[in-house]
């Protein structure tokens, strides 16, 4: 991993039990990447907070810019061991790098539109570098419900859009609908393109792909 370092933050408890797991977690992250574009230089944080994760995972990755993301974990949650084992990790990390490639580029965005692009082609870029299977909270809506309601055009321009209404429900939307929505307007684009290379996978304009995806009916 010479282009990655691993911060070990301690404070609110540590993780040398499963310091050796993680750091495998890491290592096949980062040949994953490797073998599809050139990992970027990156500082990654690492901390064990108890209640701060995905509670299906025990787990939960941000990314912060270009050059800086974080894995939270939390040993104390029932369903980081399986977590651990299932590659849970793996796909973790390659979705918050994939976020910090894109914010070198055009940047996560600003608008819902821009937010739902970027979620998407995370979620995509994990299953085109290891064949696996969407996430939970990728299919938590099924594409038939999305396009029963596709979102209007003047939605994903908002720029004060709340985001954790729509990708965490916390408000009138269903749990995780912007990773559902998001990864099923990235797939109606690369049902057009087919496979991009990694250049176009980092840098493709939101607009080229929530154009694809009103043509797909999930927007209108």
């Amino acid at each position: 991993m010479d282009n990655w370092s691993v911060h070990w933050l301690e404070a609110s408890g540590d993780l040398e039990r499963h310091r050796a797991a993680i750091l495998d977690g890491f290592e096949a992250a980062y040949r994953s990447l490797a073998g599809f574009v050139a990992p970027p230089r990156l500082d990654i944080l690492v901390e064990r907070l108890a209640g701060g994760t995905i509670p299906e995972l025990g787990m939960v990755g941000h990314a912060y810019r270009d050059t800086l993301f974080a894995m939270t974990l939390d040993p104390d949650n029932p369903n980081f061991e399986r977590s651990l084992r299932d590659g849970a990790l793996r796909r973790q990390i390659l979705h918050e790098v994939q976020h910090c490639m894109r914010m070198a580029g055009p940047g996560y965005g600003w608008t819902l539109g821009e937010a739902l692009v970027s979620e998407g082609l995370a979620g995509r870029f994990v299953v085109r570098l290891l064949g696996s299977d969407p996430e939970p909270w990728e299919r938590a809506v099924s594409g038939d419900d999305l396009r029963s309601a596709p979102v209007a055009s003047s939605r994903l321009e908002e720029d004060d859009y709340d985001h954790a209404a729509w990708f965490h429900g916390r408000g009138p939307y269903p749990r995780w609908l912007g990773y559902s929505l998001g990864y099923d307007m990235v797939g109606a684009w690369l049902a057009e393109v087919g496979d991009a290379d990694a250049a176009t996978w980092i840098d493709v304009p939101a607009s080229t792909v929530i154009e694809a995806a009103r043509r797909s009916g999930l927007v209108s």
